[in-house]
């Protein structure tokens, strides 16, 4: 039993500090620094500081663990259009809190858009086959955490589940339970961080904007009120009002427009290098390459334009160098003519 071991553990610490000071000690059971994790989120998401600010509150209230004791710790709907870094987010808060960016439990819920797939979360109906086992696809390991580190699952697309597995949930974001249908099991959601991403919205906003970007409306402006508006009444048509009181905070997350290519191209450069280090190698770019890496940048599919780009484009001339001169540590990039072109580095 990991979890009560640690947590008398962690009662025994406590015990101790307070003996050996005049006073009693307030020492939180979460081992995570909300400045650490916000320092990764930071150095690999750019043009969304809103969202930033709140998943910082966010960190802050659950690390004082002075949260309710019979809801998750944080349930939060990410929405947006793609590439945004919505999934990216989560990841990143898994990987600063557990180590690992797929210490978490993602379920795609595109996968679950008929009714009877409700029965893949919450097991099947009594007298069906597998109910008695109590089969589901929760990772219990992942979504209950440990006693110092919190649980974190993810709801990948929700808007795409069927109105049956969205309502199955309803009982997980309100009591942080969920019984299974057989009685006979229940996973416990109450030491869990709870995402869920959605594009509910993303597109009628973004014709909103577009038709103002037009004609004689781009005369009138568009203030952010009223996209805002636009996406809230999308998100209210495709969710019933029960699910959507059940949510701590809606974010927003915004289009990644052209003013943040640079930053995001040092983001997608470090990330290479990081790779090429395991190789003992490192790539530097010259500026006329970055010029061409970003030229012919499309908005609407956001940071995973830019990957596509550097794997179509610049990894593919890498590999060649990397294989061309095995020994070699440092390599440079640039443009000719049109074509990249990466040589071994010389002074």
């Amino acid at each position: 039993m990991p979890f009560i071991n640690e947590r008398l553990e962690a009662n025994r610490e406590t015990l101790a500090r307070s003996r050996a000071d005049s006073g009693p000690v307030r020492v939180s059971r979460f081992r995570f620094e909300p400045d650490a994790v916000m320092e990764r989120l930071r150095a690999n998401l750019v043009g969304q500081e809103h969202a930033l600010a709140a998943m910082e509150s966010m960190l802050v209230r659950v690390k004082a663990d002075i949260g309710d004791e019979n809801r998750p710790l944080a349930v939060y709907l990410f929405l947006g259009p793609t590439g945004v870094g919505k999934t990216e987010t989560v990841r990143l808060i898994a990987e600063a809190i557990h180590g690992r960016r797929d210490a978490l439990c993602r379920v795609d819920m595109n996968t679950l858009a008929q009714e009877h797939y409700a029965a893949a979360l919450t097991g099947a109906p009594p007298g069906y086959v597998g109910s008695k086992e109590g089969h589901s696809l929760f990772d219990l390991d992942k979504v209950q955490g440990s006693f110092s580190k919190p649980g974190i699952v993810l709801f990948d697309e929700i808007e795409k589940a069927s109105k049956e597995v969205v309502r199955a949930l309803l009982n997980v974001l309100d009591t942080g339970r969920l019984v299974f249908p057989s009685g006979n099991r229940e996973i416990d959601f109450r030491n869990t961080l709870i995402f869920m991403t959605s594009n509910a919205g993303a597109l009628a906003a973004e014709n909103h904007h577009r038709r103002f970007q037009q004609g004689w409306r781009r005369w009138l402006g568009l203030s952010p009120g009223e996209v805002g508006r636009v996406q809230d009444a999308a998100l209210r048509d495709h969710f019933d009002p029960e699910f959507l009181n059940r949510i701590d905070q809606i974010l927003t997350f915004n289009h990644l427009s052209e003013n943040w290519l640079d930053a995001l191209l040092d983001i997608e450069l470090a990330g290479l290098n990081r790779r090429l280090a395991r190789k003992k190698a490192v790539l530097t770019v010259s500026d006329g390459l970055r010029e061409s890496l970003c030229a012919g940048y499309d908005s609407r599919y956001g940071a995973r334009e830019m990957l596509r780009t550097f794997r179509q484009r610049l990894e593919p001339e890498l590999a060649r160098a990397l294989l061309a001169h095995p020994e070699a540590e440092q390599f440079a990039a640039d443009i000719e003519n049109g074509e990249i072109k990466v040589r071994q580095y010389v002074e």
